[in-house]
């Protein structure tokens, strides 16, 4: 990672994509995934302004406008994978989160609240994966539900709180890919 200024350059791997039409996760984690948790897996997505990955369930809907795009860092989930004890790390896809990073800490990039009770906005960062810049507003965090402890591992809802990715809005069109991909902020 290098600051370039006043600006922060990384280079990130992009390591999972997931454009999802349905839900999986939906009800009682006792009951199982609706559909495959892996359905959706895609080398590729198509990013519109405003509206979200082209084919996911949240493109062009207005009450995730500021949520319709989920990115993840891989290293939250290779912390939790040794910190619970698991032989290997899990398949990020389960966490349904569209984009896995590798490289760079994605949760810092949400929006927080200071201990005086004041609102920080989340960044704006691009994300350029060889086809050009597309630039995300960072919104509110991506928290884990109970879901994480069926689909991932016991322990998984409590081991990612706080490390659980960034919802955002994207602010332009592009495509995003598997592979090596520069991050600004």
């Amino acid at each position: 990672m290098s600051d370039v200024s006043g600006g922060v350059v990384a280079q990130v791997e992009v390591v999972a994509l997931l454009v999802s039409p349905v839900h999986a996760y939906e009800g009682r984690p006792q009951d199982g995934p609706l559909v495959d948790p892996l359905d959706g897996v895609v080398d590729r997505v198509t990013v519109r302004a405003g509206l979200g990955l082209v084919g996911d369930r949240y493109f062009n809907q207005a009450v995730h406008r500021k949520a319709a795009v989920t990115v993840f860092d891989f290293e939250a989930l290779e912390a939790l994978a040794d910190g619970l004890g698991l032989d290997s790390v899990p398949d990020p896809h389960l966490l349904r989160r569209n984009v896995v990073l590798r490289g760079f800490p994605v949760d810092t990039l949400a929006a927080r609240r200071l201990a005086d009770g004041s609102r920080v906005d989340g960044q704006v960062f691009s994300l350029d994966s060889g086809s050009g810049p597309v630039r995300f507003q960072a919104h509110r965090p991506a928290n884990p539900c109970a879901w994480m402890d069926v689909a991932v591992a016991p322990g998984a809802f409590k081991g990612l709180r706080g490390h659980g990715g960034v919802r955002c809005e994207p602010l332009d069109d592009g495509e995003l890919r598997l592979g090596p991909a520069v991050l600004r902020v």
